[in-house]
């Protein structure tokens, strides 16, 4: 071991982004009040975040007004009217949203740069979309956008099912290139595979990698650390892990280990107390152990949600019997 304690040190051009209303507002279909949204924003400028996520940029026609929050669709009326006063240079934040292929109307819901608070649109896709998602890279790009491509659930397929969505997003103006363990599937060696694959593919003038993992068996923390261990320099996470069913990388725990002084801890620990956990009394999020068995299983948390809605929600047992006969 060095005798020069390297774990004091930091990463400086290492950046956060907080997803906390994005992710956490797919277990209550992103009906936030402003005054929570408001109260995440506030705490990411206060404590020195450098990005957040405010929600998707997806289709009224698929998500309903009447049954989806404000933060489905994130139209530009509704980001004035919480975020009106926002300036990125001002306070060191950029907001963005996620455009998810085959979900949004990203011809006509997204406006230019210059008429939105956003500054950065991820889109979001599975393996045989690839080719919408470059044409919204290419678009949002020509909308004066930063962009990122966020390849979901790619524990669910093949290594050269991984290469071929490199050819195609490479060349496009993407600047982030983002791990996602939408399953909570990955151990630290695929992280450490897909990280090397995904860093040597970006390489080039301001090119990076993101990770965004979820917490099914316990590992989004630690395959976070691992990931920026590898070289990624964007991690995402939210605040007391909020997000759907396990859960994502805890924030609080990411900025302690980050050990860079811009970061402030205290303003955390003020939203956890004040605005977090008290959505415990009516939503329910964490890597309980339905989440954990489909993190285990490589497959979509959707039917751990649907057992922990129904009134056997604490038989382990027979989740575990339906999961295996419908594996």
């Amino acid at each position: 071991m060095s005798d020069h304690a390297p774990w004091i040190t930091y990463r400086p051009e290492l950046t956060v982004l907080d997803c906390t209303i994005r992710d956490g507002g797919l277990i209550n279909n992103h009906l936030f009040t402003d005054q929570f949204v408001r109260a995440v924003y506030e705490t990411c400028v206060e404590a020195g975040i450098d990005m957040m996520e405010v929600g998707y940029k997806n289709s009224p026609g698929i998500f309903p007004k009447k049954e989806y929050g404000p933060w489905r669709h994130c139209y530009e009326d509704d980001l004035q009217r919480v975020f009106g006063d926002h300036d990125d240079a001002a306070t060191g934040l950029a907001l963005c949203a996620m455009a998810d292929a085959g979900k949004s109307d990203w011809k006509t819901q997204i406006v230019p740069r210059d008429q939105s608070v956003l500054s950065i649109i991820r889109v979001a896709f599975y393996a045989p979309q690839v080719s919408e998602a470059v044409e919204m890279i290419a678009h949002c790009h020509a909308m004066g956008y930063e962009t990122s491509a966020n390849l979901m659930a790619v524990s669910a397929i093949t290594e050269k099912e991984i290469d071929t969505v490199l050819k195609e997003i490479v060349p496009s103006p993407a600047k982030t290139l983002v791990i996602v363990d939408s399953f909570g599937y990955l151990y630290r060696e695929q992280i450490d595979m897909l990280c090397r694959k995904y860093i040597k593919a970006m390489a080039g003038a301001g090119r990076q990698v993101g990770i965004h993992a979820h917490n099914n068996r316990q590992l989004a923390f630690a395959n976070t650390i691992e990931a920026i261990i590898l070289g990624a320099n964007r991690a995402d996470a939210t605040m007391a892990g909020l997000g759907r069913g396990a859960g994502n990388c805890p924030m609080e725990l990411l900025l302690g280990f980050l050990r860079n002084p811009k970061f402030k801890l205290r303003p955390v620990m003020q939203l956890l107390r004040d605005h977090i956990d008290p959505l415990r009394e009516s939503l329910e999020w964490g890597p309980l152990v339905p989440y954990n068995l489909t993190g285990q299983m490589n497959c979509h948390p959707r039917a751990a949600m649907q057992f922990r809605a129904s009134d056997d929600r604490d038989d382990y047992v027979k989740f575990y019997d339906q999961i295996i006969a419908e594996a």
